[in-house]
């Protein structure tokens, strides 16, 4: 008799093995790169190659479909029916990788050939998306497999190859594929755990949107002994429209960019949780940000502002000059109730009351904010999965900190969203010396195969 523990078994004696790495090793020697300008054969290559035989495996029908944008990568989409009156699960993890870096890489490692060195497995991609992807194909396998050819629910599986590049033709993609992506769910791994030692479940990100701020008042520089007293300094307005912005302690200032209160259950599910601690991360400023929250609130259920470049003459040359012009890069994470499409309008109306016309507000890029409640049924569902099979307590972030593509999901297909993650917050990832720890990867590997066991015990849909 098939039990939820011989899957559970079988995923890890997969990573014991060393087929997890074999298939690791492999994935990760595609330089699946997908910044501008794509290699789009590379990323078709291995959708084909590699991810197109794994479903097949599942005994999934198998479609590799062109991007909407005809500049980027296409999609794979797999489609695995066992009964009407089964729920969908749609899995969904992305192809490709940032560049590889190969030149900040230490000696002895490269990101095209996976490296082991105790617990680290490094190579571009391990910890985003290729070793995760991994994860959760093999614990599907390891299910069909115990449980005789039968998963229990009907699965959809979505990889995109973009995700590096800002999921160009995700959106659209999911508005005309709707009734094909339609499914109860969205399970999905991406982004770090909270710890490496705890597993944890995100079931949203916040938003993203890239501001720039410009003081252009005049060409080239002029003597600051000579016209110092008669020339505005686009440099102290700048500054001082910031000063305006966010506070010396980094609480935001703009009415307009503040987020409403956090709701209950969201404060609930982050009393118990720590931002950072690990052996490989920064010290936390408690005294920074909005005061009153613990960081885990400040990270998960509230805005920040960060400046992420400020510019004015020449930083490397100063010479004694007034600059003509001054501009910074300021960027606000956001979350779900943050009036995120009038930015614009919000920031022109503040400068404009400070006296500062001059400056220039455009928004470069915005990505709207997503979250599941922390009390829906889906959530409590894998939290129980999860504790059954680590005896841990997960935690549950109503967000990540960062930004997914999150929204074509829990938006456009109107899919509640949980996200397991299986890597940890000091993977490297997007830097060189990228790594996942094998560690994680095998408790993941029985935690998704455990997960998709209980996914397949109910008959009909499971969100009541």
């Amino acid at each position: 008799m098939t039990t939820r523990e011989t899957a559970i078994a079988r995923a890890t004696a997969y990573y014991d093995s060393g087929a997890f790495l074999t298939d690791l090793r492999r994935r990760v020697a595609m330089p699946t790169e997908s910044q501008p300008p794509a290699d789009t054969a590379r990323l078709y290559a291995y959708l084909k190659d590699e991810l197109a035989p794994a479903a097949d495996r599942l005994g999934a029908e198998v479609r590799i479909l062109d991007n909407p944008d005809p500049a980027a990568g296409p999609f794979l989409l797999a489609h695995r029916h066992e009964a009407d009156d089964l729920p969908t699960v749609l899995v969904y993890g992305h192809a490709d990788v940032v560049p590889g870096q190969d030149e900040r890489w230490r000696e002895g490692l490269s990101p095209w050939h996976l490296v082991v060195e105790g617990d680290r497995l490094y190579g571009r991609g391990t910890a985003d998306n290729k070793g995760q992807h991994t994860v959760n194909l093999a614990a599907l396998e390891q299910v069909l497999t115990a449980r005789g050819g039968h998963l229990g629910f009907n699965l959809k599986l979505l990889i995109e190859t973009g995700e590096e590049s800002g999921s160009p033709g995700l959106h659209e993609f999911c508005r005309r594929m709707r009734d094909d992506l339609a499914a109860d769910v969205l399970i999905a791994s991406d982004g770090p755990r909270l710890a490496a030692d705890r597993p944890t479940l995100f079931l949203g990100s916040r938003g993203a949107a890239n501001i720039r701020l410009r003081v252009p008042l005049r060409e080239g520089a002029h003597h600051s002994g000579n016209w110092g007293g008669a020339l505005r300094n686009p440099a102290t307005v700048l500054a001082s429209a910031l000063a305006t912005m966010v506070d010396a302690r980094g609480r935001i200032l703009v009415a307009g960019l503040r987020p409403p209160a956090i709701p209950a259950p969201v404060r609930a599910a982050l009393a118990d949780l720590t931002v950072g601690g690990g052996p490989d991360d920064p010290r936390v400023d408690t005294d920074w940000g909005e005061p009153d929250l613990t960081p885990a609130e400040r990270v998960f259920a509230w805005n920040t502002l960060e400046v992420l470049a400020l510019s004015a003459g020449d930083p490397a040359k100063p010479v004694g000059a007034i600059p003509g012009r001054a501009h910074a890069d300021v960027q606000l994470r956001f979350v779900v109730g943050t009036d995120w499409q009038r930015l614009a309008e919000i920031l022109r109306a503040h400068l404009d009351a400070h006296g500062l016309p001059m400056v220039e507000v455009e928004v470069l890029q915005a990505v709207p904010a997503t979250r599941l409640s922390p009390d829906s049924p889906w959530v409590r569902r894998a939290t129980d999965s999860l504790n059954r099979t680590t005896g841990k307590t997960p935690a549950i972030l109503p967000n990540l900190g960062g930004t997914l593509p999150n929204d074509a999901f829990a938006e456009i297909l109107g899919l509640p969203t949980v996200w397991v993650p299986h890597s940890h917050p000091s993977c490297a990832q997007h830097a060189p010396d990228e790594h996942l720890l094998g560690s994680v990867a095998r408790e993941s590997l029985a935690v998704m195969a455990g997960l998709f066991w209980d996914l397949g015990e109910s008959r009909g849909s499971m969100g009541a």
